[in-house]
């Protein structure tokens, strides 16, 4: 757990999920994935400029590399606010133009903003000139009848015109109508090939792979096929795969095994709670899926939940609840320290 950490820039990142990637979670699949890009929910522009700074931007030294995603759709206001978050240490500013909510569309971001792509141009060209990090964008396919391969091909061509390099496409198009926000994650299919195509009309940039990848083979494919892959839901509710995957990408840097995890979350949280008053419950959260599919992952998840919310909890529940370790597992460890 004190190797150290090494920027493998965009080859695996974990996606921004609202009311998901926290800086407690952001903590979390650090220890799994030393190297890994990791993204925070997205902040407004109108946040960000006016908002509570510390609870919005804030996060810990060990989350590096680390970006910010924005959303907004005015060049001034984005170029302040990635301004602010490079004062606050971030390594990167993302925009997004992917969210289909309503609540994003009525402030003029996110999916709808496919339909402006001079608009993105110039608010990411706004945003490189005010920042000396990278700016990058995370896109869909398409929107709503608007997805056909040239619409996708014109919208990159003119964004690229603002001299951003890393798209990060979510393969599925968004409907701006009619479908939820966790439906749109689900019902428009999925086109890796269209990605592709994408990625060899456009060699000069960087094409990072958003969406249905759930297990380490398709990461891997992804990986090989694209210039990176961005992992979501699957990260979140297998958390292990990001260290299965860091295996992969450099095994010096993977954890030894979970229980390892577990202490270093332990330690987490009790600084946390010492120095900001943090509630176990909001680290706990992040961890329940750490056991998937292990022996005991049930005993795990239960022990958190009924527990960890309770006033009085403290960090000793992760050791309490803690699944035996298999002898694979153990095997392992033993032999990363060795």
């Amino acid at each position: 757990m004190t190797a150290e950490r090494a920027d493998a820039g965009w080859r695996l990142c974990v996606a921004p999920m609202m009311d998901w990637t926290d800086r407690h979670c952001r903590y979390f699949h650090r220890l799994l994935a030393p190297s890994a890009r990791l993204y925070t929910e997205m902040v407004t522009t109108g946040a960000v400029l006016h908002g509570d700074r510390d609870r919005l931007l804030g996060f810990d030294p060990a989350e590096h590399p680390v970006a910010l995603q924005l959303g907004g759709s005015e060049p001034d206001e984005l170029a302040e606010a990635a301004r602010i978050g490079v004062e606050w240490g971030y390594d990167e500013i993302n925009l997004n133009c992917g969210c289909p909510s309503d609540r994003v569309q009525k402030g003029r971001f996110g999916a709808c903003l496919m339909l402006e792509p001079e608009r993105v141009r110039d608010g990411l060209a706004a945003m490189r000139d005010a920042v000396d990090v990278p700016v990058t964008v995370k896109t869909r396919i398409g929107v709503d009848d608007q997805d056909s391969e040239a619409f996708l091909h014109r919208f990159v061509e003119i964004v690229a015109e603002s001299g951003v390099e890393t798209f990060i496409v979510h393969a599925r198009k968004a409907w701006l109508s009619g479908l939820s926000p966790k439906q749109n994650r689900e019902v428009p299919p999925l086109d890796y090939g269209r990605v592709a195509r994408l990625r060899a009309a456009f060699p000069g940039l960087r094409i990072v792979l958003n969406g249905g990848v759930v297990d380490v083979e398709a990461a891997l494919a992804a990986m090989r096929d694209f210039d990176g892959v961005m992992l979501g839901r699957a990260a979140y509710q297998n958390p292990w795969i990001l260290a299965e995957l860091q295996q992969s990408i450099d095994p010096a840097l993977a954890p030894a095994d979970r229980p390892s995890v577990v202490t270093a979350m332990a330690s987490y949280a009790a600084r946390e709670q010492a120095a900001r008053g943090v509630r176990l419950q909001s680290i706990g959260r992040h961890m329940l899926g750490l056991f998937h599919g292990q022996p005991g992952a049930r005993g795990w998840r239960r022990g958190l939940s009924q527990r960890m919310h309770l006033d009085g909890a403290d960090p000793t529940l992760f050791d309490e609840v803690l699944p035996p370790v298999s002898p694979a597992e153990r095997t392992r460890g033993a032999a990363q320290a060795g």
